[in-house]
């Protein structure tokens, strides 16, 4: 099992910046890689960026060059960097950790944190 635990959303106004933080617990080895999900209201859940414990990285195109994720393994802990934000940014942010198990990997969710960025 995995828990994981954000913190880092509120309020923040168009062009401000703010950091999510997910802090995992558990079977924390059992982790191949963690994502960073959306999703705004009447919307589908969308990956917004994810990075392996091999350290590659993949950006949704829409907040590419705006959008920074890293991993701090002694910690436990993966971020997302927002800069530059927009309006369209708003939506509840989501923290998953993927873990590799026979026959299909095993998906672990954070409980998500507002973002809302004001025009």
């Amino acid at each position: 099992q995995v828990q994981l635990v954000e913190s880092g959303g509120g309020l923040v106004q168009n062009g401000g910046s703010l950091r999510l933080s997910c802090e995992a617990s558990g079977s924390t080895f059992s982790i191949n890689g963690f994502g960073w999900f959306r999703q705004a209201p009447g919307k589908q859940r969308e990956l917004v960026a994810a990075i392996t414990v091999g350290g590659l990285i993949n950006y949704a195109d829409s907040v590419k060059s705006r959008f920074t994720i890293s991993n701090d393994r002694a910690k436990n802990t993966v971020y997302l960097q927002m800069n530059s934000l927009k309006p369209e940014d708003t939506a509840v942010y989501y923290c998953n950790a993927r873990v590799s198990r026979w026959p299909s990997d095993i998906d672990y969710w954070g409980q998500g944190t507002q973002v809302t960025v004001s025009s």
